[in-house]
């Protein structure tokens, strides 16, 4: 009997590693996790696959921190065989009493109506029987990193790239969110992938155990879809996203975290022209801002597989022959990572926009997001994926 019981004890630290790193407590949640769609399944008995593969998601549980901790998540991400540049997310359930979009994947629940926007764009909002999940992590795979990086793909390293990268990784201070993330929570993660190769990735939280402040935190919006069903979000060319709450209580030092990016693969969709966000409060405009990432080529080593285009341009260089400086025409290469994107390029995270609201009384409150973006047309697939949640005290 005591034999089995030390086999046991072994097997669930093998699945959920908790160890004392310095001072730090460090949670290896998962290890090198397959995420695919239809593909392989891994070894670990203690994830859970969704929707053919394309969520994981596990039962954590770690101390408490009574007296607060900081908190950092760290996500790895290889590629198993896909090729493209897809979206992901890292997130963890609000609360469990509630229906959420594991209940849903899971065929348990359906989503309730009133959190619907826009006709039929379900799970959108929070509502009194159902929270959508919060983002503890938005991101965007590269193209092939891992799989591809051996450097057998011919003609697409530039010569400033000594070899590719073998894995992406990211790492976010997230102690704002200490309280859902401590204790027992379910932590997932998702990514758009379609393929049965898909990706395999680790996921670390990390506990310094100094002590600081618990914010309370209040999930508003979601509009990844996660779940089939869910139709590509194109939600702000129909309308602006309005979502009316109630605070039961009086909160201190309220903060807005906004997480958004735009999506829609051509040369007119929402993820390659710039689109003013504008968010309000309460009827205040509290963030008017065009997201944009102009960085993406400095992610280029992560990207193996991006298509590449031979643009002509002028170079100056100095000839030798005639100690004169001297402009020809040369050829370059312009990878597809290296286009500017709507707050996002192939390799980053995305880390949320942060407003503070001040002291905000208990009753009723608003939140409204407008975007003039550009609707799904066809196979254009235009959208933005677009999450808030409050902390206050």
């Amino acid at each position: 009997m005591e034999f089995k019981s030390i086999i046991k004890a072994w097997f669930l630290v093998f699945c959920i590693s908790v160890f004392a790193q310095d001072n730090n407590t460090v949670v290896q949640v998962f290890n090198k996790q397959p995420l695919n769609f239809g593909g392989e399944k891994g070894t670990d008995t203690e994830a859970h696959m969704l929707q053919s593969g394309r969520i994981v998601y596990k039962k954590v549980t770690v101390p408490s921190f009574p007296n607060g901790t900081d908190v950092s998540i760290k996500l790895t991400v290889r590629s198993n065989g896909d090729r493209w540049d897809k979206s992901g997310s890292c997130f963890v359930v609000a609360d469990p009493k509630l229906i959420s979009i594991l209940d849903v994947s899971k065929g348990d629940k359906e989503f309730p109506k009133d959190s619907f926007k826009a006709g039929n764009h379900a799970g959108i909002v929070a509502s009194e029987t159902y929270q959508p999940v919060v983002e503890l992590m938005r991101f965007m795979t590269p193209f092939g990193v891992g799989f591809y990086s051996d450097n057998s793909v011919k003609y697409r390293r530039p010569v400033y790239i000594p070899s590719w990268e073998k894995q992406v990784v990211w790492e976010h201070d997230i102690s704002q969110l200490k309280d859902l993330v401590s204790n027992t929570f379910y932590i997932g993660i998702w990514i758009d992938s379609w393929t049965a190769e898909g990706y395999n990735f680790d996921l670390q939280l990390s506990y310094s155990n100094r002590e600081r402040k618990t914010l309370k935190v209040l999930p508003l919006v979601n509009s990844i879809p996660y779940v089939n069903g869910q139709p590509i979000p194109d939600i702000f060319a129909k309308e602006p996203l309005i979502h009316n709450f109630n605070l039961s209580k009086n909160a201190k030092n309220v903060k807005l975290h906004y997480i958004t990016t735009g999506h829609g693969g051509h040369s007119g969709g929402d993820e390659f022209i710039k689109i003013k966000n504008s968010v309000y409060f309460n009827n205040a405009l509290v963030i008017d801002t065009i997201p944009w990432r102009e960085d993406c080529a400095s992610f280029r080593r992560f990207n193996p597989t991006a298509g590449v285009w031979i643009r002509k341009d002028s170079a100056a260089y100095y000839d030798y022959k005639t100690q004169k400086r001297a402009i020809k025409v040369i050829e370059e290469r312009i990878a597809s990572s290296d286009l500017s994107r709507s707050n996002w390029c192939p390799g980053s995270s995305v880390k949320p926009m942060v407003v503070p609201l001040g002291d905000l009384e208990k009753g009723e409150h608003q939140l409204k997001i407008k975007i003039p973006a550009t609707p799904v047309d066809g196979d254009k697939l235009n959208h933005w994926l677009v999450s808030a949640y409050l902390t206050y005290e």
